[in-house]
């Protein structure tokens, strides 16, 4: 899939002009969403599905700065996920291909009413678009 592409914004710099920290996160929320819309699972479809899909951990880890007006391209690719939990991975890259961050997220499938969902039993389809998108093992 196409990378991600988010322009950082002045109010996401500190008084040095470098990105906050926290931003990063809120990119993974902002690339996951596009992730999930070019699976054709948007969250409104998720939502309608009676499907929530909360964090349950993230982590990051920051390699190079990046500050106002910078193009990061953000690369999501499904780490792991077995049906019940998964986890995205995301490498922030700079227009010049510096890697300026990694991380991960985890998510778990709730109903509305907060129960846990199995996928592949309940939602068949999206179940088989996320283990579609899973690293393919080397013979």
């Amino acid at each position: 899939m196409e990378p991600y592409i988010h322009r950082v914004h002045y109010y996401e710099t500190d008084k040095m002009g470098v990105t906050h920290h926290a931003n990063y996160i809120r990119w993974m929320e902002e690339a996951r969403i596009a992730f999930l819309d070019a699976l054709g699972w948007n969250f409104a479809r998720l939502e309608q599905s009676g499907i929530v899909s909360p964090v349950t951990a993230v982590s990051c880890k920051y390699a190079a700065s990046t500050t106002f007006d910078d193009a990061v391209a953000i690369e999501v690719a499904v780490e792991a996920f077995n049906g019940v939990t998964l986890t995205i991975g995301y490498t922030m890259r700079k227009a010049d291909g510096t890697v300026a961050c990694t991380g991960s997220s985890e998510h778990c499938f709730l109903s509305h009413e907060g129960r846990f969902i199995r996928l592949k039993r309940d939602y068949p389809d999206f179940y088989a678009a996320l283990m579609a998108q899973l690293p393919q093992e080397d013979s």
